[in-house]
């Protein structure tokens, strides 16, 4: 059997894009950690900002010597960059076989025919509106001696149709395209059922979206309602969420369904209303409070996390300063904040009124250092608490302790008297906050 090493950038829509992609090559191809031993090397490529842009140029650089070596290799790019760019990929770098954007990569199998067959480069970089997102279901691992999976994705929808003026998004991943609910429900039975799968978080641009285009289809708030009635799913998570789209029967759904994890991203992106209004996004910072309100009202424990962007094209101090005070009135648990870049395509990289990178740094730095006190205080409000946390696994820095996350996604890494306790629900006492996690004892196992 061949050999296949696919190295991911970006967001969560593009690790599930490559978990669809092992799935889709697994009569032929066994994945493998090292590119040496790969007879195809695929590179999933994010372009949402500059950063992982360039370091898709820099991983794809990394193979020419590789390809002199053993030409036989098929090296690949795959995802938004692909999208992005299509075919120049070629004329930049001549050693590279296959480009498969957003939807292309579902025709792998078919491009890796055609590419033998004919020996030239294939590039299947075609948008379409009537798209259909392929139902690929995961393997049997319950006849394999392979280690069960305690979390997995699911793409309930691809695109979006905002079009904010600083987003790439729509142009490399199309217009909005939801999945049909029974195929979504059949592919997360099918986890829970034949890879032991106990928390599934549903991926889209933006879920709350969901289905509103489509005759016949739930809305988000009635799917999620559905997927609470599969035996042995433990949690459900979700992504991205519009704050536009954010309606009271889905804050209802997550206050009162006890699968549904508390726990919401909300992209803020800009505290000022005239950066907001530039940024396309629809909103008010009033109207986000007033639904920040409304969902802690319903769901008191409820964990918000938030995107940020500084230094967007006409962005002043005294707009800088609503977005810190947006911090401080909201306490996001997390944020994610990041430097404005022009991206291809945008109506924002066509804006003359450029922030400089000087300018942008130090916001950036100061955004850091507000969140990180108040992540801070949030989370030294855990201590001496129990909490209910799913079990991953082993930690990473700590292989004596287990790790695993609260419902409001805060990571935990505890001691526990006994291992094999991967995808059990446990209590366990927080003894001890950190910069981005929690420490702490177990107390009992809930749910095994």
């Amino acid at each position: 059997m061949k050999k296949l090493y696919i190295k991911t950038f970006g967001c969560q829509m593009n690790e599930n894009d490559a978990e669809r992609v092992y799935l889709l090559l697994k009569d032929n191809f066994k994945p493998v950690d090292n590119p040496e031993e790969a007879d195809l090397i695929l590179i999933n490529t994010c372009s949402v900002r500059e950063k992982p842009e360039h370091k898709l140029y820099s991983e794809i650089g990394r193979y020419k010597e590789l390809k002199l070596r053993r030409p036989e290799i098929i090296i690949g790019a795959m995802g938004c960059v692909a999208q992005q760019e299509g075919e120049r990929l070629f004329e930049r770098f001549p050693y590279l076989d296959l480009v498969l954007g957003t939807q292309g990569f579902y025709r792998i199998r078919e491009a890796l025919e055609e590419l033998i067959k004919t020996g030239k480069p294939v590039a299947y970089t075609e948008l379409k509106e009537d798209f259909k997102i392929p139902l690929v279901l995961p393997e049997d691992n319950s006849k394999k001696m392979k280690p069960k999976r305690v979390k997995a994705y699911i793409s309930i929808m691809q695109g979006c149709d905002n079009f904010c003026t600083y987003c790439i998004v729509p142009y490399v991943r199309g217009r909005e395209i939801s999945r049909p609910p029974e195929e979504i429900l059949k592919e997360a039975e099918e986890l829970v059922k034949k890879e032991g799968v106990k928390e599934i978080t549903l991926l889209g641009q933006n879920v709350n979206s969901y289905g509103l285009k489509e005759s016949g289809y739930p809305d988000f708030a009635d799917l999620l309602v559905m997927l609470f009635q599969i035996e042995g799913l433990f949690r459900i998570r979700f992504t991205t969420s519009h704050p536009k789209d954010l309606s009271e029967k889905l804050m209802r759904v997550i206050a009162e369904n006890p699968k549904v994890c508390k726990h919401i991203h909300l992209p803020l992106q800009a505290g000022s209303n005239k950066i907001l209004k530039r940024m396309n996004r629809k909103y008010t910072k009033e109207e986000y409070l007033e639904k920040v309100e409304k969902l802690r009202s319903l769901c008191p424990e409820i964990a918000i996390t938030s995107d940020i962007i500084v230094g967007f094209p006409g962005e002043s101090e005294e707009d800088f300063l609503e977005t810190l005070d947006m911090l401080e009135k909201v306490r996001f648990h997390e944020v994610f904040s990041f430097k404005y870049s022009d991206r291809p395509f945008t109506s924002a990289r066509k804006f003359e009124d450029k922030v400089s990178e000087e300018i942008k740094e130090a916001r950036l730095k100061k955004v850091h250092e507000v969140q990180a006190r108040i992540t801070e205080e949030i989370y030294g409000s855990y201590v001496g608490k129990e909490v209910e946390v799913l079990v991953e696994g082993k930690s990473e820095r700590d292989p004596q302790k287990l790790t695993g996350r609260t419902t409001t996604n805060v990571v935990v890494n505890f001691t526990a008297p006994r291992t094999g306790l991967e995808g059990a629900l446990v209590k366990v006492l927080i003894t001890e906050a950190g910069k981005h996690s929690l420490k702490g004892e177990y107390k009992k196992t809930l749910v095994f």
